[in-house]
């Protein structure tokens, strides 16, 4: 294939684009609003997003009480979402759904602005504010539409979120382990098992707290040291309860001998001391 050839394609290629570009700007500045809805339904089956959204933005507020105007709020809150705008998108969906309750598009509408506010939710390291606004979205979605076939997909993306702050929850709890605040990561280790029971850190945080607890009573002033070692002991009881064959169970079983090993120090002194 000679250069000369692919210079004329190329050439081709951008007269027609200019030319489309010059069609677009010219249905921009028209005041026709059903060329501008035509046009903008083309586009949006074409899925230039970006066009159809400008279109749509011009007419809708032209297409009041029209029945047209039903289907392009709906398609025109889909143009944001398409474009990964989902904060847009969420605001116009819910809109939508607002006006126009009764629509066949209703739930779809519903289920798409919590699909967008799914979309917005950020990693599990940052704040996660918008996730439970996003799970609330989604249970709302669920409660008013509870035979839906969206309801799998909604599930699903609520088991997502959750696994995301489980894993905010869980990160939280453990930084107080890792930088030796035992106490601190013993409440929150409670806290979190608490709170997150199905969660599949669960497992590993039982395991923690209950070191977190030996570790803590090591660091106690005598007076508190057999109050606290016993409370390790009820975590290991509890621990090696529910989770009987845990990959940690070989450490728990150290951390129990050890606890009961400095218990039996802690009482004989005491006893002495008496």
């Amino acid at each position: 294939m000679n250069k000369g050839f692919l210079h004329t394609i190329a050439l081709i290629g951008m007269l027609l684009f200019a030319t489309g570009c010059s069609n677009f700007q010219k249905i921009l500045k028209s005041n026709n609003v059903d060329e501008k809805y035509k046009a903008a339904l083309q586009y949006y089956e074409k899925g230039d997003y970006y066009r159809a959204n400008q279109l749509f933005e011009q007419v809708l507020p032209l297409m009041t009480g029209r029945p047209e105007a039903e289907q392009a709020k709906f398609y025109f809150a889909n143009t944001y979402f398409q474009q990964k705008d989902y904060l847009l998108s969420a605001f116009h969906f819910k809109s939508f759904y607002d006006t126009y309750q009764r629509s066949p598009l209703a739930e779809q509408a519903l289920f798409m602005q919590a699909k967008s506010l799914y979309n917005q939710s950020p990693g599990y390291e940052q704040d996660q504010s918008s996730t439970l606004t996003a799970i609330e979205a989604l249970q709302e979605f669920q409660v008013r539409y509870p035979q839906s076939e969206l309801t799998k997909e909604a599930n699903a993306m609520i088991d997502a979120l959750n696994m995301k702050l489980d894993k905010k929850a869980y990160d939280n709890a453990k930084l107080y382990y890792q930088i030796r605040y035992y106490r601190s990561a013993v409440v929150a280790f409670n806290n979190f098992i608490k709170e997150h029971a199905s969660s599949p850190y669960s497992e590993e945080a039982a395991y923690l707290r209950l070191d977190a607890q030996y570790r803590f009573a090591q660091e106690s002033v005598p007076a508190k040291q057999q109050e606290r070692y016993m409370e390790a002991l009820d975590y290991y009881q509890t621990f090696v309860d529910q989770y009987p064959d845990s990959k940690f169970k070989r450490s728990a079983e150290q951390v129990y001998d050890n606890a009961l090993a400095e218990l039996e120090k802690v009482k004989k002194q005491n006893q002495a001391n008496s």
